[in-house]
């Protein structure tokens, strides 16, 4: 029996890929009807909307870098990273067959690709990332008040990653969510820096995270 938290974090990486990725091929489909900002704001709400459903099983990773992230930063049992980035990927290439079912003739499924050079894209993915996991862990660590409203903030804080570097690289700052994907379209250019630089961010955030909040 799949245990409620991996579950969770399988449905939960499944509706941010499904709707995320969706909301990029809706755009493209339909001639730009969404735009940056409305795609921006598709990510950010969905990844909002899953933390206030599943945060209480799981706390709604939905992102491999989030959950090594915790990990790195003491906040997650060891024997939990495996069987929480199994469910992520899992639920992300589920999503990424269905858009598929759905769009067949679209040629990347939302896919992640930098429009630039690979060190530029690499780098970006790492700060972006690295902003994402900085304000999740103080998010944690923080007030009762910062808590009740984590939904909002992380939310906040994809949409505004999305907004600056969706024309550079997509902005994906989860593995997950650009393997998925690529798997299933079959796009694997540049795909190690949306495996390498999000992980990456997030131990530096992590770091960040630990001198600042040092007693």
């Amino acid at each position: 029996m799949i245990e409620n938290k991996y579950l969770a974090e399988g449905i939960g990486t499944f509706a941010l890929v499904f709707t995320g990725c969706g909301s990029a091929i809706v755009n493209d489909t339909f001639g730009g009807a969404l735009g940056l900002v409305g795609v921006s704001l598709v990510f950010g709400l969905i990844v909002m909307a899953m933390i206030y459903s599943i945060g209480n099983i799981s706390g709604a990773h939905i992102n491999p870098a989030v959950t090594l992230g915790l990990l790195f930063a003491g906040k997650l049992e060891q024997k939990l990273v495996i069987p929480y980035i199994s469910s992520q990927v899992v639920g992300a290439i589920t999503a990424a067959i269905l858009l598929h079912i759905i769009f067949p003739n679209h040629l990347t499924l939302g896919s992640t690709m930098p429009s630039g050079s690979n060190v530029q894209g690499f780098f970006m993915e790492v700060v972006l990332t690295f902003i994402l996991m900085f304000v999740i862990l103080n998010v944690v660590s923080g007030s009762k008040e910062n808590g009740i409203l984590a939904g909002l903030i992380i939310g906040g804080t994809v949409t505004l990653d999305i907004l600056l570097g969706g024309p550079v690289t997509g902005a994906s700052m989860n593995p997950a969510r650009s393997l998925g994907p690529a798997l299933i379209s079959g796009n694997f250019a540049s795909l190690w820096i949306y495996l390498v630089a999000p992980i990456l961010g997030a131990f530096i955030a992590c770091k960040a995270h630990l001198l600042i909040q040092r007693k």
